[in-house]
């Protein structure tokens, strides 16, 4: 149901530790994408500390709004080519499109 609050869900391509085992690339990619966000949200933070032009500071919320995108892409990706899978595979496809429905209908709340 959008809007309730998930409850606790483990990959099924994860380990017991929520390690995705044949992933590691895509959870590099992650946590670099993430450390950049971070920086640059710092970064934005001076900016505005610092009474810098409106139009710069905007221009800069745009770039990280849009690694946001390209972040949730990726984790997207990295989701449908592995947990789906082993979800329509399991005989979950019902959980699965459900998960999928509920993150459409997030990412349309804009």
């Amino acid at each position: 149901m959008p809007g309730a609050r998930s409850k606790r869900r483990r990959c099924v391509a994860a380990n017991d530790n929520h390690q995705h085992q044949d992933l590691p690339e895509a959870k590099r990619d992650a946590l670099n994408r993430m450390s950049y966000i971070e920086g640059h949200l710092a970064g934005i933070r001076r900016m505005v500390e610092e009474d810098k032009y409106c139009v710069e500071i905007l221009k800069q919320t745009f770039a990280v709004r849009r690694a946001i995108q390209k972040l949730e892409s990726r984790l997207l990706e990295g989701h449908l080519h592995s947990c789906v899978i082993a979800g329509v595979k399991e005989g979950r496809e019902d959980e699965v499109l459900g998960e999928l429905l509920e993150l459409y209908a997030l990412s349309d709340k804009r």
